[in-house]
């Protein structure tokens, strides 16, 4: 039987742990299933340009701890361009690949959930920092950031307590707060504001003055970047710069001296948790063996302690937002 050729690519932004999966795709699709791999360079810009290079058992060596990814990443989406599903469909035949596994978020997948309707050979492996990809209970990189954020807020909280501040700080999420809410619990943090809440710049207040009025002359305020705060003519604000909004308002309604911190890309960088090695290599694992079943249009998961496939569909079809249970046993904490 003729050896396979297979293309991996990396999609949207660049999360730890993406290099274990790639590792564990391409180890056990050499050594078991004999297949060739070429890696797909810049995601789907890759794909529209036939911009790829060779991925061997040499290539892989020593990747698995690194940030980031060894293909490179961008945030190209063939469907919004001109006849790109086509130039997609064209290319996977000039570069001679029999399948095509593709590690992204919601709109990597998106593009791989169409691609898969036109009868492309394709399986998604979850990819998200923010942990709000639908389908998984858990994506790889999640367990980093939190990990990242909660020694933030450590370090800060002895700033804070120090100088009797009010911290704010800025973390990631646009659409969910799975990353303030893990880590503001783990830190200690006195409010945890995510995007799946409304907030008034009153409550905040409220919430703040009421620890100090308990004895307490410092707190730690964990905002995630998409949260909404509404005014009392119910305007909310734009995405950006909620940060330093939390901490203007709480300034100039309490008088306490607040500061305010933005993590930004410290969240996304450096070398990957154990859990997110471990978590990575398992998604490759899996990939590369629904590759070997011929099982297309297919995203690996994380359900339990289980890993399953899931239909592409199935994962991008809406986001997956924080718990209320959880977000209601934070609240235990606030102020």
């Amino acid at each position: 039987m003729a050896e396979k050729t297979i293309g991996i690519l990396t999609g949207g932004g660049d999360c730890p742990g993406l290099n274990a999966v790639i590792r564990a795709v391409v180890r056990k699709g050499i050594t078991a299933y004999r297949y060739r791999f070429r890696g797909i360079l810049k995601g789907w810009k890759g794909m529209m340009e036939c911009d790829w290079e060779p991925l061997g058992l040499e290539e892989i060596s020593g990747i698995l701890p690194k940030g980031g990814t060894i293909l490179g990443t961008s945030r190209t989406n063939p469907f919004k361009e001109e006849d790109g599903g086509e130039i997609v469909v064209d290319n996977m035949r000039r570069m001679k690949l029999d399948a095509l596994v593709a590690i992204g978020g919601e709109d990597t997948l998106g593009v791989a959930n169409k691609l898969a309707s036109m009868s492309v050979p394709i399986v998604g492996v979850p990819k998200t920092i923010d942990n709000d990809l639908n389908g998984t209970d858990y994506t790889f990189g999640f367990d980093t950031a939190v990990n990242i954020v909660t020694e933030a807020i450590d370090r800060i909280h002895t700033t804070a307590e120090s100088h009797n501040r009010v911290m704010v700080i800025e973390v990631m999420g646009r659409h969910s707060g799975w990353i303030a809410l893990h880590a503001g619990l783990a830190g200690g943090a006195d409010m945890i504001l995510i995007p799946e809440q409304k907030y008034t710049i009153q409550e905040i207040v409220s919430t703040i003055r009421k620890r100090h009025e308990r004895g307490k002359d410092f707190s730690i305020v964990v905002v995630a970047e998409g949260a909404q705060l509404v005014s009392e003519e119910g305007e909310e604000n734009k995405l950006g710069g909620i940060g330093q909004l939390v901490a203007h308002a709480v300034e100039e309604g309490t008088s306490y001296e607040t500061r305010v911190t933005v993590l930004g890309h410290l969240q996304r960088g450096g070398t990957p948790t154990a859990f997110d090695r471990v978590l990575g290599t398992r998604f490759g694992i899996a990939a590369i063996d629904l590759v070997h079943a011929g099982d297309f249009g297919k995203m690996v998961s994380l359900q339990g302690n289980e890993i399953v496939a899931i239909p592409l569909a199935e994962a991008v079809n809406q986001l997956k937002l924080v718990d209320q249970e959880l977000y209601d046993l934070a609240t235990v904490f606030f102020g």
